[in-house]
């Protein structure tokens, strides 16, 4: 088995939704066969939960005449641990957090893409992010979908007005009524900046700061769980906020109950950001690159944003999604959201220990 840094603290949020009732249903490995029953050939594909529903898929199995092979992970290190019990070209595309991007492409992994075929016109400009996606000036992955840790709510119980500042966080007025998404580096993040404290700029010397508001939280928290947990605190009432979770965790809620939202403070979120890409060794990079120009396209991008494993907004801004959609994720709000926005902290060794003994004490408290 493969032990990397790449699985020390990222994934977990995606560990978590692929544990929901949703996830369940298309967990393991599955095939997508063109509706005639026949193929002349197949794709391989590494990916999230949210790559595996028929509907995103079956177009292009049709269209390609082409049987695709999903096998879904949770987060990278179970990838790294997959490919290390496979054989080459045993796989042809990848789906990964775009801060891991770099790190899988070092182990030469990853094929480049070729810019000039990516549709980087269309996709919001404060994704272009060459610190994530590229290596020596390179493009390896491609962005398609990407969410924040925020503050979801029940707007018939709570004023979205409340809820403005990261001081909310630790706000008297919300206990008894507040649940915790269980995912130390985003939470530890948005409490740090609610301090003054720069997300991505954390330090051993910080963390004392962090772990007093860390406690201060613990006393107000009615629940602290996974997704599906603070989902179903929201959805019974046992809680009435979800701290550091997003559009990930509601939107595909919100047609049972429209009450439920979510937003970003004012001063500002973590974001989270996933890329597509092709495997070095695969034997069907032509295919490959043309289900890559399939999911950024509009209908792609579309059904990837609702997947039934969870909802996000699609990278490009151009997906044919509905006006009712595009409200539940604030699509007119993203230019800002994502000015005021900083990704996934990846701290090294040291650092991440620490910050786990911090989580840990909190979670005991």
């Amino acid at each position: 088995m493969v032990r990397s840094a790449l699985n020390r603290n990222l994934f977990t949020r995606r560990r978590f939704l692929s544990t929901s009732a949703a996830a369940l249903a298309t967990a393991g490995t599955m095939s997508i066969m063109p509706r005639s029953g026949r193929a002349d050939g197949e794709l391989n594909i590494l990916v999230w939960c949210d790559h595996t529903d028929d509907k995103l898929l079956q177009p292009f199995a049709e269209a390609n005449n082409v049987k695709i092979n999903v096998k879904d992970f949770q987060e990278t290190g179970a990838a790294l641990a997959i490919l290390e019990q496979s054989q080459p070209g045993d796989w042809d595309v990848f789906v990964v957090d775009s801060v891991d991007v770099v790190r899988v492409a070092q182990r030469g992994l990853l094929d480049p893409l070729p810019e000039d075929q990516m549709p980087w016109g269309d996709v919001f400009k404060e994704l272009h992010r060459t610190d994530l996606n590229y290596m020596d000036g390179k493009l390896y992955g491609m962005p398609e979908k990407f969410g924040y840790h925020g503050i979801c709510f029940n707007k018939a119980k709570v004023d979205i007005n409340s809820l403005r500042k990261t001081s909310a966080m630790w706000d008297p007025q919300f206990k008894g009524r507040m649940a915790v998404y269980d995912y130390y580096i985003p939470t530890m993040e948005m409490v740090g900046m609610g301090i003054g404290i720069t997300p991505g700029t954390m330090k051993e010397s910080d963390l004392p700061a962090v772990r007093e508001k860390l406690l201060e939280i613990k006393k107000l928290a009615s629940v602290i769980g996974d997704v599906p947990t603070v989902q179903n605190a929201l959805v019974t009432g046992a809680a009435d906020i979800i701290i550091a979770a997003g559009e990930f965790a509601v939107t595909n809620l919100t047609a049972e109950n429209p009450d439920l939202d979510w937003i970003i403070f004012d001063d500002g979120s973590v974001f989270w950001m996933q890329s597509i890409c092709i495997f070095s060794q695969s034997p069907r990079k032509q295919l490959a690159l043309d289900f890559v120009k399939y999911i950024m396209g509009p209908d792609g991008q579309a059904q990837l944003a609702t997947a039934s494993c969870y909802w996000a907004m699609p990278a490009n801004s151009k997906a044919n999604l509905p006006d009712d959609i595009k409200k539940l994720l604030r699509w007119d709000e993203q230019p800002g959201f994502l000015g005021k926005s900083y990704p996934y902290f990846v701290p090294d060794e040291a650092l991440n220990a620490k910050m786990l003994e911090v989580w840990t004490e909190f979670l005991q408290a």
